[in-house]
Formats: C-alpha cells, sequence, structure tokens
C-alpha cells in the first residue's frame, strides 16, 4: 500500500494578492503584491483582438501586416518608406512637402487633379558625342563640336506624355545635330530628325509609340 505524507499550508503568509479589474482586462502589478486590471488594455481570446486606450511607446521595431492610421497630428523625426525597387506607395487625397509653417514647395492636388510647385529643377544631361538618351532624361544640352548623330530612346520605354528638351549649346556648329528614332519609331513621321542654325532648341513629345516635335 502506498504510503502518503502531509503538506501544511499557511493561507496567511505573504504573496499572491487581490486580483481586481473587467472582463478580459490585462492584470499588472499595483503595488504591495496586487494586481489589477483596466478596461483601456484588454485583451479579447474569442476575437483574438488586443485594445489600448492611450498612448503607446515602444523602443523598438513594430512589425505590422497593416496599418490602419484614422489621424496622424505631428511626427518628429525622419521616415522611410519601403525597402525595395519593387516597393509601390499609394496615397489617396492630395500630398503636400514643405518646410514646417511655410507655404509647400511642392503638392498634388487630387481635387483638381494638378500638380503645383514654387520651383522646378530637371535632370539635365551634357551631350559631346554620340549617344543614346534614357528614360531619366529632361534636358539634353549639346556642347559636342562637330556634327553628332544622337539616337532618342524608344517611345513605348518613355510612355505616353514623356518629354525631352533639346538645346545646341554652342554659338557656331560645323554640321548638324542628327536626332535618330529607335527602330520602329519616328520623330515627327522620320526616322531622324536634323537640328541646325545659331544655338537651335526643340522639344519632344511621346505618345507612346512615336515622338513629336512641338
Amino acid at each position: 500500500m502506498a504510503q502518503f505524507g502531509w503538506a501544511y499550508v499557511d493561507c496567511s503568509g505573504s504573496g499572491g494578492g487581490d486580483h481586481e479589474g473587467p472582463l478580459y482586462s490585462i492584470q499588472f502589478i499595483t503595488g504591495s503584491g496586487n494586481t489589477s486590471g483596466s478596461s483601456d488594455l484588454t485583451y479579447n481570446p474569442t476575437t483574438n483582438v488586443l485594445s489600448v486606450n492611450g498612448d503607446v511607446s515602444v523602443i523598438g521595431t513594430i512589425t505590422a501586416s497593416s496599418f490602419i492610421v484614422d489621424q496622424t497630428d505631428v511626427v518628429s523625426g525622419s521616415t522611410i518608406f519601403g525597402n525595395s525597387n519593387d516597393d509601390t506607395h499609394l496615397f489617396t487625397g492630395s500630398v503636400y512637402v514643405g518646410l514646417s509653417a511655410s507655404a509647400p514647395t511642392f503638392q498634388v492636388d487630387s481635387v483638381n487633379s494638378q500638380t503645383i510647385t514654387q520651383g522646378m529643377r530637371v535632370n539635365y544631361r551634357q551631350i559631346t558625342a554620340a549617344g543614346t538618351s534614357s528614360t531619366s532624361d529632361y534636358i539634353l544640352g549639346f556642347a559636342g563640336v562637330g556634327a553628332i548623330e544622337f539616337r532618342i530612346h524608344s517611345a513605348s520605354a518613355a510612355q505616353a506624355g514623356a518629354l525631352i528638351l533639346v538645346k545646341d549649346e554652342l554659338s557656331s556648329r560645323a554640321g548638324p545635330i542628327t536626332l535618330s528614332a529607335s527602330s520602329g519609331d519616328t520623330i515627327d513621321g522620320n526616322a531622324f530628325y536634323e537640328i541646325t542654325g545659331s544655338s537651335p532648341a526643340i522639344s519632344l513629345y511621346s505618345n507612346g509609340t512615336n515622338w513629336f516635335v512641338f
């Protein structure tokens, strides 16, 4: 027959304390060994929802599958969005960028479908020899002497609405600047377009299929 010892339990000793708080409240130490809870900090195991009513201070990283923010009043410090070249950032509404307490330097007005800026600096590339433009080009300044043949990149790669400004930066040039269309493209219906004269300039736009002078 098994033998059993005995145990003495002193229920009058210290420790344990009282436990208080509403249903689903997360317990925290209030002092003197007691714990309590608040309706401002709850976890519902049925809905699997953690609810916090108040401010949250986090030292570290927050990882979430999505964020739903009703209102953001003040953000202090720098922010970085995205970590790879294939990330896409979508904004619904207008965007304002500028110094604090100043008129925005740049804004996107979604109501009127307008982009507004106080000043603009676009990409500039100086051309001294034959080559090919790219989707990052906007102003091409031809500074190389003599005749230059330069190819304009594909209109399909540029997409509809792309612009290129071409300017001869020399006051006098021996020979023309010849702009050649990429294979299958045209410039004003031709395979190439010549620029001659005293410091001439032209602008090109793409309709996604070909280039046109305007």
